[in-house]
């Protein structure tokens, strides 16, 4: 490492945002999940809906969306803007104008008192929800007499036999779980007030706590990595429920179990930790911790009701949190192959939880070939456990034609993949309409 060090003590988010959508250096690690700026350019400008829009490859139409990552590469801007008439090219060039010509504020301080650092990171950040920079702060707080990154390292190394190695290179989820097991509240403000001896004495809980959590996860919803979880912050309340000193464990009774499938659920298809996170994680926490305790408790007691819209609007999008309830949601009915018509391995699939095991029902191609275009390709109501392997197998033909290859319990493989037999008569609207309600009828049990 080369010395001095700058550290982003505020503001770590918004930087990381503006360098991911105009870097062109640096291959994206994982591209399915990563949605690309454009500008649409064909927008109202004085209307109050955006002009930038974050797209899915299939998404972006060259007629009307413009990638912002050229703004400030002047060989890929010349060659992206090439052929736009005089009045389109000026129109971006304004837009680009906009962008260089911002000055981003910064204020700079100068130290090697890490006390002083640490003081001042409190300070900026008390009213947000910044966890990213506590891992420095961490370590600065406790290194000295108890290695918290060791025992996140050890933790990794724990949960990679289930498919969770990478929660334990997530410091700012493990430092929420161990704030709200040791202080019942994932706030910055509560991070900020725990001290190394507390940690130390009391870490076991923490680890408990989320071991605790995983293997709920799995035996219960089939979250079998860490990918797949619909919001990662859903591990915070858990852990909580699950922490228990030393080599003790804390074991639950029917009841609690129906109360936190119940949470789990609900809190997946509303997406609760998407808006108003702190305060929302901290009402689960305190009830969570009630539920524990045998207390009544009011956990998953918000409104949910899931419509058939939910299916047929949403796309199929590896690494949203719609997409991973869906999928959670298709493996609690232990699906079957479509071409062997034995149960599907979800331990591997799902551990992998990649695009390569989910293929459309009714092939894009069939679709496009037939002028079938309502509801979209890839909404989740067309989506099914269906590997490459399979997929290449039946052909990507319609399912009046793949039929013939699928064997004689078809009647049992659709059953479990929620697919009514409208799905050979190769009419998608009604075949998407009636899966849809098929899948709403499911998630609501789920929810009740």
């Amino acid at each position: 490492m080369n010395y001095p060090v700058d550290y982003v003590l505020d503001g770590q988010q918004r930087i990381t945002s503006i360098f991911g959508a105009f870097q062109t250096d640096l291959p994206v690690a994982r591209p399915e999940l990563w949605r690309e700026i454009y500008y649409d350019f064909t927008a109202d400008p004085n209307a109050q809906d955006t002009q930038f829009l974050a797209l899915a490859p299939p998404e972006v139409s060259p007629q009307r969306h413009f990638p912002l990552k050229t703004l400030f590469d002047t060989a890929a801007y010349r060659k992206a803007t090439a052929g736009f008439d005089d009045a389109l090219a000026k129109r971006i060039d304004d837009m680009q104008a906009i962008f260089k010509e911002v000055r981003v504020p910064v204020q700079l301080f100068k130290t090697e008192d890490k006390a002083t650092v640490a003081i001042i990171f409190e300070r900026v950040n008390r009213q947000g929800v910044p966890l990213d920079t506590l891992q420095l702060l961490s370590a600065w707080t406790w290194s000295e007499d108890f290695q918290l990154q060791a025992q996140f390292a050890d933790l990794a190394e724990q949960l990679e036999p289930f498919g969770f190695k990478e929660l334990g290179s997530d410091s700012n989820l493990l430092l929420r779980c161990c704030s709200a097991v040791l202080r019942n509240d994932a706030s910055p403000d509560a991070l900020m007030n725990l001290n190394g001896a507390e940690v130390r004495e009391r870490f076991s809980e923490v680890l408990n706590g989320v071991k605790g959590a995983v293997d709920f996860l799995q035996a219960n919803c089939q979250v079998h990595a860490l990918d797949l979880l619909p919001m990662a912050t859903m591990l915070v309340p858990l852990s909580v429920f699950f922490a228990a000193p030393g080599a003790t464990e804390n074991k639950h009774t029917h009841e609690q179990r129906s109360t936190l499938l119940r949470w789990f659920w609900r809190t997946a298809f509303v997406k609760r930790y998407a808006g108003g996170v702190l305060r929302n994680l901290n009402f689960d926490i305190a009830e969570i911790e009630k539920l524990k305790e045998g207390k009544p408790s009011a956990l998953g007691g918000f409104p949910v009701s899931v419509s058939k819209s939910f299916f047929l609007d949403n796309r199929f999008t590896i690494g949203t949190t719609n997409t991973a309830t869906f999928i959670l949601l298709l493996a609690q009915n232990s699906p079957l192959s479509f071409i062997s018509g034995t149960p599907a391995k979800l331990s591997e699939k799902l551990s992998r939880g990649n695009r390569a095991e989910f293929h459309h029902l009714l092939p894009k191609a069939f679709l496009a070939s037939s002028g079938q275009t309502t509801p979209a390709p890839n909404c989740l109501a067309n989506f099914a456990f269906l590997s490459r392997a399979e997929n290449r197998d039946l052909g990507g033909v319609a399912p009046s034609e793949y039929r013939s290859k699928m064997p004689s319990g078809v009647d049992e493989i659709l059953s479990h993949a929620f697919c009514p037999t409208s799905l050979f008569t190769d009419d998608f609207a009604r075949f998407a309409d009636e899966r849809a309600e098929l899948l709403e009828k499911f998630a609501n049990k789920l929810c009740l």
